[in-house]
């Protein structure tokens, strides 16, 4: 961030304003989802909620689509169990 509070562009491709639009940003969301999970587990549930977070401001049905994917392994981890 400059002196005058403008958020320079390497910290704008690290949190673009897509991920920090609301109260909380996505990282801090994604932290407290996946306590407790490990391994598939959690890598699925944070990528399907990154991808939720950010789909109508980024990809769009691209990143619904990637998000179903990351839940539908998700899915298949737990009834592995």
């Amino acid at each position: 961030m400059d002196i005058n509070g403008n958020i320079n562009k390497m910290e704008d491709k690290i949190t673009p304003n897509y991920y920090r639009k609301s109260k909380i940003e996505c990282i801090d969301a994604i932290e407290s989802a996946t306590i407790g999970k490990t391994g598939i587990q959690a890598v699925c549930t944070a990528n399907a909620i990154k991808y939720l977070w950010r789909f109508e401001d980024k990809n769009g049905i691209e990143d619904l689509k990637k998000a179903q994917w990351y839940l539908n392994k998700l899915i298949k981890s737990y009834e592995q169990v």
